[in-house]
């Protein structure tokens, strides 16, 4: 585990954003009890590709017409409960850091994993969740 002190620019960079930091297990089943609407996992990391491409990508998707509803993020190698309990919501997928995980009522609808994030570069990935965003992101029109 790194001091917190080192930690703390990484963390804000999400937050300043509006996405919610969950710090314990708890935090996190609070926040992914809810089954309704959309919500975005981000799990945040110290490495290399967090810092030049996965938060910079989620940085420039959020500002996609269609979005979340809710944006979380847990940090791999600091908050080991709370990361591992996102994680066990990103059904069929091994832990990975950093990642993204969007949820569409409860259920894991998308997934980028260290692996899609490492070799790519930001925009490339934002590209990829703006499309998910305005896949999974849209509310249903209802018939009137």
């Amino acid at each position: 585990m790194y001091p917190e002190i080192m930690v703390v620019p990484m963390r804000e960079e999400l937050t300043r954003l509006g996405v919610q930091e969950l710090r314990t297990a708890a935090d996190v089943d609070r926040a992914l009890a809810e089954q309704n609407g959309t919500t975005m996992v981000v799990v945040n990391s110290i490495c290399g590709c967090a810092s030049g491409r996965m938060r910079p990508a989620v940085r420039a998707a959020l500002q996609n017409n269609h979005r979340p509803e809710k944006l979380y993020t847990v940090f791999a190698g600091q908050d080991r409960e709370a990361t591992d309990r996102a994680r066990s919501y990103f059904t069929g997928y091994p832990p990975s850091s950093p990642s993204i995980g969007i949820l569409r009522d409860g259920k894991l609808v998308h997934m980028l994993q260290r692996s899609d994030i490492e070799h790519r570069d930001s925009s490339d990935i934002a590209n990829e969740l703006r499309r998910a965003f305005d896949k999974f992101c849209v509310q249903p029109t209802t018939a009137q």
